[in-house]
């Protein structure tokens, strides 16, 4: 059985906690929906954010809700290098000695210390996906994207199984850029 999967493109966005969403907006500020994502709940919001580092920073970067309990920033390996600072690839979460980056917004400003990280390549499955896959939680494979002229074996792909989840890989541009993805793509786990 042939095991594809949507596989979509994640910009750099960051996602805030109360706390600072509080500081960065305002007492109370409610996020606005832009528009809705692929997995249930998760939108992305009209407002933004600049990310700054030591040499640079990124301007007008995506919010997505709803708010966490803890605020992450997600982007690229590109974007870590134009900003100057080493950031390390870790899963969505794992935030824990994680690189530094200062977020600014309309009414303040937010000092990170830590939060700043590459998102590992993944894919999200319904447990109902990850049985008739015949895949786990945590599991790590490979997915070859077909693409005119840059078809492309992406390894280390770490399989996250939940309820909640509606099946899709997620990568970062850099990925979708370097297998020249345009349009719904799928890929095949292999």
């Amino acid at each position: 059985m042939e095991r594809k999967v949507l596989v979509e493109v994640s910009a750099r966005h960051v996602h805030v906690s109360r706390e600072h969403l509080d500081i960065l907006f305002g007492k109370n500020y409610q996020l606005s929906v832009k528009k809705y994502l692929s997995q249930p709940g998760q939108y992305a919001a009209e407002e933004r954010v600049d990310v700054i580092g030591p040499k640079k920073e990124l301007k007008n970067v995506s919010i997505l809700g709803p708010i966490r309990g803890a605020t992450q920033v997600e982007i690229s390996l590109t974007d870590a290098r134009s900003i100057g600072t080493v950031v390390p690839i870790r899963e969505s979460g794992d935030t824990k000695q994680s690189a530094a980056c200062k977020l600014v917004g309309p009414k303040g400003e937010v000092e990170l210390k830590e939060g700043l990280i590459i998102a590992k390549r993944h894919i999200h499955l319904t447990p109902e996906d990850a049985e008739k896959f015949n895949l786990k939680d945590k599991e790590i494979v490979a997915v070859k994207i077909d693409s005119e002229g840059r078809s492309t074996i992406l390894g280390d792909v770490v399989i996250r199984v939940r309820n909640d989840f509606s099946s899709a890989m997620h990568i970062d541009t850099d990925e979708g850029n370097a297998a020249g993805i345009s349009g719904e793509t799928y890929g095949t786990i292999v």
